[in-house]
């Protein structure tokens, strides 16, 4: 038996998380066990599911997040492998439910997975979201080659710099990107920094964040609409690769082609 067995809902969460892991792998993306995501299935909960008991004692998060009170979370486990996860989603993921202590959670199923090492970062994330009243459920961790190759060049991590080159690439980056790309320097991975500096980012209007010289952390609706982020960006980040790879800096579109765009489409920036 499944937790996912009678629950269509729930079902169809874990099955896009691993359609996004295979996605991933395909992509370069997740080398190894690279990468991390976790989902908010909360609204997917039953009564059964409530009812059930969970197969771990409490686990120390580490810090005390007094919006997950109670919040289920599906997430990718720790030293697993993203290729692994995309057949095979739990036995290489779990379910937790956060305890009434905000401090704690424990595995509810299917199988004793630990979660990623880097579940107290994004849960610090979607404590702050639901604290924001935002309505992203999932965050996605990748590390997509382009767009960590171009965080090697100081010039680029300068505030919406980066942006501003992607979205002149082609028109559907702004269009589906809209708030562009957030920057955070250089830190420690899986340090409460990192997260602080993230949760930050997002809080200055980003949804995608660039962890310069690592990878980019992305929060969405759904983990379907987190990966098209990140796959857009990286479209454009490739194209400028491209057209300097024939020897010539492209033009981009200009400001007010830009603005045009945002103006049609009624976006944030």
């Amino acid at each position: 038996m499944s937790i996912l067995d009678n629950n269509a809902k729930l079902a169809a969460a874990v099955n896009d998380v691993a359609e996004v892991a295979g996605y991933l792998w395909q992509k370069g993306w997740a080398e190894r066990n690279g990468g991390n995501i976790t989902v908010n299935i909360t609204d997917c909960v039953t009564d059964a599911m409530r009812a059930m008991e969970p197969i771990t004692p409490p686990v120390p998060i580490g810090e005390t997040l007094p919006n997950l009170r109670g919040c289920w979370f599906y997430c990718k486990g720790t030293q697993k492998r993203m290729r692994d996860l995309a057949r095979r989603p739990m036995d290489n993921g779990s379910v937790i439910r956060i305890c009434d202590d905000c401090a704690s959670y424990q595995i509810m199923a299917d199988k004793p997975v630990k979660p990623t090492s880097e579940l107290p970062s994004h849960l610090a994330v979607h404590n702050y979201i639901i604290g924001k009243g935002l309505p992203y459920k999932a965050s996605l961790h990748t590390h997509p080659i382009e767009l960590v190759a171009m965080s090697h060049n100081p010039k680029f991590l300068e505030k919406d710099v980066l942006t501003k080159l992607l979205w002149s690439m082609i028109p559907e980056t702004k269009a589906f990107a809209p708030r562009g790309l957030g920057i955070v320097p250089y830190m420690m991975p899986s340090s409460n920094e990192l997260a602080q500096a993230t949760i930050d980012a997002i809080a200055d209007d980003y949804d995608v964040v660039m962890w310069e010289k690592h990878g980019v952390f992305a929060v969405e609706t759904d983990i379907m609409n987190a990966f098209d982020q990140v796959d857009v960006l990286n479209k454009s980040a490739n194209i400028y690769m491209c057209a300097k790879s024939m020897g010539f800096e492209p033009d981009g579109m200009t400001d007010e082609q830009m603005k045009a765009i945002s103006t049609t489409f009624n976006l944030p920036k």
